[in-house]
């Protein structure tokens, strides 16, 4: 068990990115079939290749609670968080994305913005320090939070858990950017038996 994650869970990654990614949540992965959630690394500058939408497919048929993580995030790349997001959408299924990334001056990406709390995760200091938005923030945000709101609400109690709601979460290695709101989603998964 990872310090990240509260119970033993068995967790599945595929993709690319998707060791470096079990080294920051302190987990080994499991085979598909074994998994109690997987996660999805998806490529912000590759996109999704083939086999990756074939194990989709295969954990929409067993019902296993699925996390899309959106990875290769810098302020180099044409593709953001939330052009991915919707591009995952349409080749997965649709996803929600319970966070937005900001941007620092130079356009790296340095925090989220929780849209179901309005709080800010800033992680420009290599570690992940949560704080209330300014009025600003909430202003722009407002439309997607009400659409992920609703969605969350559409979906029904336990959706995530019942492999019906799909997050997705921007991961920016560096600065372990979206560890901690994977972990969060890993946590809501019942424990192994």
């Amino acid at each position: 068990m990872s310090d990240l994650i509260s119970h033993d869970i068995r967790i599945h990654l595929v993709g690319r990115g998707a060791t470096e990614l079990a080294i920051a949540l302190g987990i080994t992965g499991v085979e598909l079939e074994s998994a109690d959630v997987a996660i999805f690394l998806v490529s912000a500058t590759d996109g999704i290749v083939r086999a990756d939408t074939d194990k989709w497919l295969t954990a929409r048929e067993m019902y296993i609670p699925s996390i899309v993580v959106i990875t290769d995030l810098s302020a180099e790349n044409e593709t953001d968080f939330e052009d991915m997001s919707a591009i995952a959408g349409k080749i997965l299924d649709p996803v929600v994305t319970p966070y937005l990334v900001l941007h620092s001056d130079d356009g790296s990406p340095v925090a989220l913005i929780d849209l179901a709390t309005q709080e800010i995760h800033d992680y420009s200091s290599g570690v992940v320090e949560v704080r209330g938005s300014d009025p600003e923030h909430q202003a722009v945000i407002s439309e997607f939070r009400d659409e992920y709101l609703e969605q969350v609400e559409g979906a029904g109690e336990a959706a995530f858990e019942n492999g019906l709601l799909f997050p997705a979460i921007p991961w920016l290695e560096g600065k372990s950017l979206g560890v901690a709101e994977i972990s969060r989603y890993l946590n809501l998964v019942p424990a192994s038996r």
